[in-house]
């Protein structure tokens, strides 16, 4: 028997999490690769999980975390897993135990910790994604500022620190004044409020933004749009404000605005190795260890409260050996 936070939907109550740990190997479902999991990780999917949100779980009880660093069982490799349905459809990764398909598994790369892995979790290589998307149609050489939505957040506080190490300017985005020095530490040069962006907006606005990573949705990213510069590309990745889209096809008929979705979950397998390398090459790792914190998996369950709850900057690892 092992620990895991195990997520029940009963069809006439609430969704809850519960700590448990009696769990059996019955709990862990299909899979050709048992994994012994030494970190996962508090992302906002899991935040919503955990509090009962509905959208997430989609079984009636499963074992949650959509992050999983730990060692194959067979093997003695150490390997990540994320997306592909972990904590959703399958059981996933705050567990001590993990039964996986092989080819879910990404090798641990050299130069990284199984700890900073599972720090950069799948909010860091969300925010590696959009980096990469960004990539295709602007360099810092050609300038101009790009904007980081939910700024303090997980994808929004890594995306900061790998676009401010590859030299762009940024702008950061964030309802939070206390964290305005704690942006800045992490590369951003200007802060806003994210009143300026969260209400209805006119559907063309004066150009502001080279491009920009979006961890918000709704009118945020429909202003976003409305503000971006000819040409720029716009990723989303969040809808922490909703998921409606109030905007219209001007910024893309009348500026070429590019809006690229992205998509950690069912990324294939090459871009997803790639991520990985990237952010073992182009993440502060030092900067990664200032803006996370750890909690043992009976932390678990307060912490996804707490990122719900907006009380939360950077990453939470949550460390099955503590």
């Amino acid at each position: 028997m092992f620990r895991a936070i195990v997520v029940t939907r009963p069809s006439d109550a609430p969704a809850s999490a519960t700590l448990e740990t009696d769990v059996t190997d019955a709990a862990l479902g299909e899979g050709d690769v048992e994994i012994d999991v030494e970190y996962s990780s508090i992302n906002y999917k899991d935040g919503m999980a955990l509090t009962g949100r509905p959208g997430v779980i989609k079984a009636e009880s499963l074992i949650a975390g959509i992050d999983l660093v730990g060692v194959v069982r067979a093997t003695g490799e150490r390997v990540i897993v994320n997306g592909f349905g972990l904590g959703e459809n399958h059981p996933g990764g705050l567990s001590e135990r993990a039964r996986v398909k092989s080819e879910w598994l990404v090798p641990l790369p050299d130069g990284l910790s199984a700890r900073r892995a599972a720090a950069i979790g799948t909010a860091g290589f969300t925010a590696m994604l959009s980096v990469l998307a960004l990539e295709k149609s602007l360099s810092p050489a050609v300038g101009g500022e790009v904007l980081v939505t939910g700024a303090s957040g997980g994808v929004g506080s890594i995306a900061i620190a790998l676009l401010a190490k590859l030299g762009y300017s940024l702008t950061a985005s964030t309802g939070r004044a206390a964290q305005h020095d704690y942006l800045r530490s992490l590369g951003a040069t200007t802060v806003i409020d994210r009143a300026e962006l969260d209400e209805p907006g006119r559907p063309m606005q004066s150009q502001r933004w080279a491009g920009a990573v979006d961890s918000v949705g709704s009118h945020t990213l429909a202003n976003v749009l409305a503000q971006a510069h000819y040409g720029a590309t716009v990723t989303a990745c969040g809808l922490a404000q909703g998921a409606d889209l109030p905007a219209t096809v001007m910024p893309f008929i009348l500026r070429g605005v590019s809006l690229v979705g992205i998509n950690s979950v069912y990324c294939p397998l090459p871009l997803r190795t790639e991520a990985w390398r990237r952010l073992t090459r182009d993440l502060d790792l030092d900067l990664l260890d200032s803006l996370t914190t750890s909690v043992g998996l009976e932390g678990a369950i307060g912490a996804a409260h707490a990122i719900m709850d907006g009380s939360v900057r950077g990453r939470t690892v949550v460390d099955m050996q503590n």
